[in-house]
């Protein structure tokens, strides 16, 4: 088992996503189609998920995910699979109420590895108020896990990532450095507190801070993955707005940025660098500091535009679900440079 355990965790998590720049080439040259105009939500904009109308009062809401471990022991592995795919659902202002397993598996391998990914999973979509109702398994050379789920929400009701109002501010709801805490633990000097709060912040699911979200005007939000902080930023901003960030309150997961300052990276952020670094200046942020806005997340935050004189209210009761949630930003109008990054807020 012990020898199983070593080849478990290879790499993987959100940063085994495909890169921004090589996904929307591939979107770019598929045939559109005749439109539907019950799809409310498509992949032409970027989101979370599918949304698509089915009467006047209810849209449900489609999307699935499932990655490489990034962490070596099984069940952990299996609860923040579940709780990124769950994700998905809760960012854009549904509730989940199906879930189906994807799973990919070496057939030589012990079956109680197996049995512990989908238990964990289980287990998360039971807390997120959802049914496990089946789902499909292959044979592999490496484990991957994930699930596909299915919510619904009112089609006036819907967050989508490219509706943020110029004034609005901007409230992430998890700590950032996931990838880079995986990345160091896998050559084992990660900090044993900043590792145990990543997997703590992996397996918190999205549904409190949505509820709480939900109370309020919301006009614009997504949950931070692969991408990074500022490639999901990036993709908000749909090239008509600008944001301005406050480096100083970004909330970071302990020791996140002394693995930065000892190269402890991914290729996954060299990657988002590369996609999003030309729309973002940065103005005195060391370069620890870049890397985790670049650094992709596993199972991260809501990242939601909300209305200005709102958004203090929408803090405290995130943070009285004890959730790092903080204002780390405003959106403006658009400006020559797309994303401001600097360390002046008062």
């Amino acid at each position: 088992m012990s020898s199983e355990k070593i080849t478990f965790c290879k790499g993987g998590g959100c940063t085994a996503k495909l890169g921004a720049q090589a996904l929307n080439r591939v979107l770019s040259l598929l045939p559109k189609g005749e439109k539907d105009p019950a799809l409310l939500v498509g992949f032409s904009s970027k989101d979370d998920a599918a949304v698509y109308k089915l009467t006047d009062e209810i849209a449900f809401v489609q999307t699935l995910d499932f990655f490489p471990p990034m962490v070596p022991d099984p069940y952990t592995f299996g609860q923040i699979a579940a709780t990124n795919a769950l994700s998905d659902i809760y960012a854009m202002g549904g509730t989940v109420k199906t879930a189906l397993n994807i799973v990919c598996f070496p057939e030589k391998w012990d079956l109680n590895i197996l049995g512990e990914i989908l238990r964990g999973g289980s287990e998360k979509v039971i807390e997120a108020g959802a049914t496990l109702a089946g789902g499909h398994s292959i044979a592999d050379t490496d484990v991957k896990y994930g699930l596909s789920v299915t919510g619904i929400v009112h089609p006036d009701h819907i967050w989508q990532n490219n509706t943020g109002h110029p004034g609005d501010l901007l409230i992430l709801t998890k700590a950032l450095g996931v990838g880079i805490l995986c990345t160091a633990d896998r050559v084992g000097e990660a900090p044993k507190d900043g590792m145990e709060a990543a997997i703590r912040s992996m397996t918190t699911l999205n549904k409190n801070a949505a509820e709480c979200c939900a109370r309020y005007e919301i006009h614009a939000c997504t949950d931070v993955t692969g991408f990074s902080f500022l490639g999901h930023l990036h993709e908000m901003m749909d090239g008509r707005l600008s944001a301005r960030i406050w480096a100083d309150q970004v909330p970071v997961l302990p020791g996140a940025q002394a693995c930065a300052d000892e190269f402890l990276l991914t290729a996954a952020a060299q990657r988002n660098r590369n996609h999003v670094g030309g729309f973002v200046r940065f103005e005195g942020i060391p370069f620890s500091m870049e890397e985790v806005l670049f650094d992709p997340q596993t199972s991260g935050g809501l990242l939601a535009a909300v209305r200005p004189d709102q958004a203090e209210q929408l803090l405290a009761d995130l943070r009285r679900q004890g959730l790092p949630a903080a204002i780390v930003g405003e959106i403006v109008k658009k400006e020559e440079t797309e994303i401001q990054v600097s360390m002046d807020h008062d």
